[in-house]
Formats: structure tokens, C-alpha cells, sequence
């Protein structure tokens, strides 16, 4: 079976397959029978595998933490398909890391159950109540807290949280089921769990509290303040390139030897650090490289201002300029040097160094990272959601900036790309399809803002009060005009040459 698995027939992954796979490919060395569920983690895709459940499956490779094992779940439709999927190769996963000029492949299995998907998520909610389960994480995008964009405050007023908090015994979203599992061991006397947000959102623990005691207070005040004074919310950075997996990632695990439906590629790096906040206790993970300390902010805020901020500068300005990948991105002199200008100018100004780690060095790794050709990251993926993406990765540069008297005028371009953007077509006149869960009201503005910029920063929800610095939207306005007339390659040389 082995010798099929290396002569071109790949064999199907599977825990009565592990020892069949070619010998290149690594596989789990703990008996996976052995193992039990500690964490529940919501919103299983390919980062969470390739980040989290890695870093398990490091421990588990040394014999640890085989009580941490992870049981996947889902509140949505599409998390089914997932489900089955993972079910029909023992919930096994195959992490291919791509370096620019290596490929390496293993078999992680720390995950060992994905509860059934459902509506009111009743059995959800029961595995989160198993006193087994001592972590419930998550990762539901950045635009999934029910954040108010302009407040930062609890949006209240959501049709589903709204639901939930009428219906708190058959929630609809992730944060109501905690609430309910919460609530059954608050009257069991099975004590509290960590919840613990992996998305990238500074201050992610504190947001995660936020939602979680706020949705519980609508419908449950004594339990709300049970569960702000007994559950923990630890701050998290977690960082690794991780693209979607399409018809090339399938392709490619098969040609290594392994019939895997749902691969995940990523690339050669990876950082998780954790704020040490955990009321029932957590898996040995500063004993496989995670950064385990008090203070997450001044890692975090590196990382969302300069990579994930990164991201949008070069994902918005690529999408208008018809370019596929980050790397193509990264690729082009223009972007490049836009991004690099942007940056060292009107990032790191307001960034820290931290252990191992100055900005300036840290802008260097993102470039090198971001220009690796084998990580098919689309500019599309990158780019979707930038009404989340925007306020929570650039703007706080652009507020420090005013504040602190430092350039704010890339930043200024870097906001009408996006808007240019969102006016939904490209340089060449090609379309660009609905890309963020407010597309049609950004389309609306973006092409209003043609003849009058000041409606694009009219939007409150993203910008706060920023319509009404003349600084920065005469600045603004200045680079959407020169952008609608000339093109954003003449705007981005432009300001590479602007030394003010």
C-alpha cells in the first residue's frame, strides 16, 4: 500500500491509512484513540488548522496535552459541508507548508469530532457544557462580533442578536451558544471555560468579553455578571499566510500521495502570542514556541497595522490593476514601493519594538513573506470585507497620526484605492464582483465620491469624524480626484515621490 502511495496512486487519508502514506510525509506518532476533548473550537478553517491545531499537534507529538484534543463546530450552513468532509477522513487534515523554493507535508491530528450542525445548535451547546471542555476559541472574522464600526460598542441591534437574546435556550450565533453552555454549567456547578478569540482583532479578548457579557445581559443580567467575573477572554496575536484551498491546493496533495478533500496550504512561518489568562487551564503551548505573556498589545498592534494593514494597501491597489496574487502585488515596483513608503513613514511611528523583534526589521519580514511566489494568496480573499478590515488595520494609524502631528498622506491614498475600488470596476473596465457584506451601500458611495469625495468619509460607521479634518480629507479628496483622472499608478508615483 505504502509502494501505491509513492508510485503516483495517492492514498486516501485516514487513520487506517497513516502508516500507508509516503515516508515524506509526516504523520501523528500519539495514538490518536488515547485521545479526549479539552477545547471546542468554532469556526473551523484552514487557519485555525494550520495555526492552532498545529501548535496542539506539536505538543501531542511529545506525548502532551492528549486531554486538549479539539472537537470542531460550526453555526452556519455552509460549516456542513466542512463537517462531512473532515468526518470521512477521521477528521484528519494534511498542512503543506510552501517555502520559495521547498514543499514539506503532514498529517496533523489533534481534532477528533465536529459537532453536527443545527439551526437552534442544541448539541453545540451541549458540548460546550461538558466539563471535559475547558476552552471554547474561535475564529469568525473580523466582522463577526457584532461590533458597531463607529463606537467600537456592542451592536445591539442585530436581527440575530436580537434573536438571541428572545431565544437564548436555541441561539443562532456563536456567542449566544457559549451564553447557553455557560449558563448550563453555571447551574450544574461544573464551573466556567476560557473563551478565546484567534482572529485578527487588536484587543480580541476584550472584544470577544464585550459581545459575550453584552448579549448575556440582554436576556440574563445575573448570568452576564457570572460569566465577566468568572470566565476568562485572554488577548491574542495569532500570524500566518494561510490561502484558500481550490482545484491547485487538491491537486498538489495528491501529487505528494495523499487523497485529502479539504489540504490546507500555508507558508513557512507562524506566530501565536497569548495573553496568560486562563480560569481552567490551558495546553503546555510556550513549550512549542508560543509566546505566552501579559502584554499582547505592542505585538499585536505591529502585526495588524503593518501586515494586515499591509494587506489592504496592496490587495486594494492590485484588484484595480487586474494583478491575481499578493505576491503579483508585492511583485509590481509600484505597490511595492507604496507599501514600503507607507509603512516606514506612517506606520512605524506609532509601533514598539518588542522581544526579537524592531518595526523596521519587522516591515522587512513582511515584504519577504508577502513576496513568496508559492503562496497563491488572491487579492480578492485579501481584500474581501474591507468595512471590517479598514477601521480595524488602517484607520488607528491615520488617528495616531493626526494626533501625533506624523504624515498622514499615504494613508490618505491608501483609503481612496479602497474607495476607488468599491466603485466596482477596474482600470481595464473590468468588473469587480461583491466583495464585502456592505458592497452594494459601498458601491453606492464610491461612486457618488466620484464628484464629491467627502461622501466616501461621510461614512461614520468606518471613518468616525474624519470628514470633518480638513487635513486629511483634503488630502483624501486630492488623491481620489488625481486617481479618477490619471489612475492609481500615477497617484502611487506620485506620492513615492512626495518627500513631505
Amino acid at each position: 500500500m505504502k509502494d501505491q502511495a509513492q508510485h503516483g496512486t495517492p492514498m486516501r487519508l485516514s487513520n487506517a491509512n497513516l502508516g500507508d502514506l509516503p515516508t515524506s510525509v509526516q504523520v501523528p506518532g500519539y495514538d490518536r484513540t488515547a485521545l479526549t476533548p479539552g477545547i471546542v473550537h468554532i469556526g473551523l478553517g484552514n487557519f485555525h488548522r494550520a495555526h492552532q491545531a498545529w501548535y496542539l499537534h506539536r505538543l501531542m507529538q511529545q506525548g502532551l496535552a492528549l486531554d486538549w484534543a479539539i472537537v470542531g463546530a460550526g453555526v452556519r450552513t455552509g460549516d456542513a459541508t466542512q463537517r462531512d468532509k473532515l468526518a470521512k477522513q477521521d477528521y484528519l487534515t494534511t498542512l503543506i507548508e510552501l517555502k520559495p523554493s521547498q514543499t514539506s507535508a503532514e498529517v496533523i491530528g489533534p481534532m477528533i469530532d465536529f459537532v453536527p450542525i443545527e439551526a437552534d445548535n442544541t448539541r453545540l451547546i451541549a458540548q460546550m457544557a461538558d466539563p471535559a471542555i475547558r476552552i471554547v476559541s474561535l475564529t469568525v472574522t473580523e466582522g463577526g462580533y457584532f461590533i458597531e464600526p463607529a463606537t467600537k460598542g456592542f451592536d445591539a441591534h442585530h436581527a440575530d442578536i436580537q434573536h438571541d437574546a428572545a431565544h437564548p435556550e436555541a441561539p443562532k450565533t456563536a456567542f449566544g451558544a457559549i451564553i447557553a453552555a455557560l449558563n448550563q454549567r453555571r447551574k450544574a456547578g461544573t464551573g466556567p471555560f476560557t473563551c478565546m478569540s484567534c482572529d485578527n482583532l487588536q484587543g480580541n479578548g476584550a472584544i470577544l468579553r464585550q459581545t459575550v457579557v453584552s448579549l448575556a445581559r440582554l436576556s440574563d443580567p445575573d448570568l452576564a455578571n457570572w460569566i465577566d467575573h468568572n470566565c476568562t477572554f485572554p488577548n491574542s496575536m495569532v500570524d500566518c499566510i494561510v490561502p484558500a484551498t481550490g482545484p491547485d491546493e487538491l491537486g498538489l496533495v495528491r501529487s505528494l500521495g495523499v487523497d485529502d478533500a479539504s489540504p490546507v496550504t500555508h507558508e513557512n512561518f507562524r506566530q501565536w502570542v497569548v495573553e496568560d489568562s486562563f480560569c481552567a487551564g490551558r495546553p503546555d503551548w510556550d513549550k512549542v514556541g508560543v509566546t505566552i505573556t501579559d502584554d499582547v498589545h505592542d505585538f499585536e498592534a505591529m502585526k495588524i497595522r503593518v501586515l494586515n494593514g499591509g494587506h489592504q494597501i496592496l490587495a486594494n491597489a492590485g484588484e484595480l490593476l487586474s494583478l491575481a496574487t499578493i505576491a503579483e502585488c508585492i511583485a509590481n515596483d509600484l505597490i511595492r514601493a507604496f507599501f514600503q513608503k507607507t509603512a516606514r513613514d506612517e506606520i512605524l511611528p506609532h509601533l514598539v519594538a518588542v522581544p526579537g523583534m524592531e518595526p523596521t526589521a519587522y516591515v522587512t519580514l513582511i515584504n519577504d513573506r508577502f513576496a513568496n511566489p508559492r503562496i497563491v494568496d488572491t487579492t480578492r480573499r485579501v481584500a474581501f470585507d474591507g468595512s471590517s478590515r479598514h477601521p480595524g488595520f488602517v484607520v488607528p494609524s491615520i488617528m495616531d497620526g493626526l494626533k501625533q502631528g506624523t504624515p498622514v498622506t499615504g494613508l490618505a491614498l491608501v483609503e481612496a484605492v479602497w474607495a476607488r475600488m468599491c466603485a466596482g470596476t477596474r482600470e481595464d473596465g473590468s468588473e469587480i464582483a461583491a466583495n464585502d457584506p456592505f458592497w452594494d451601500e459601498l458601491k453606492m458611495a464610491a461612486q457618488q465620491a466620484k464628484s464629491s469625495s467627502r461622501v466616501w468619509l461621510l461614512q461614520e460607521q468606518y471613518y468616525g469624524d474624519l470628514a470633518h479634518n480638513t487635513l486629511f480629507a483634503g488630502r483624501f479628496d486630492y488623491w481620489l480626484q488625481l486617481i479618477w483622472r490619471d489612475g492609481v499608478k500615477a497617484a502611487m508615483a506620485e506620492y513615492i515621490g512626495n518627500k513631505n
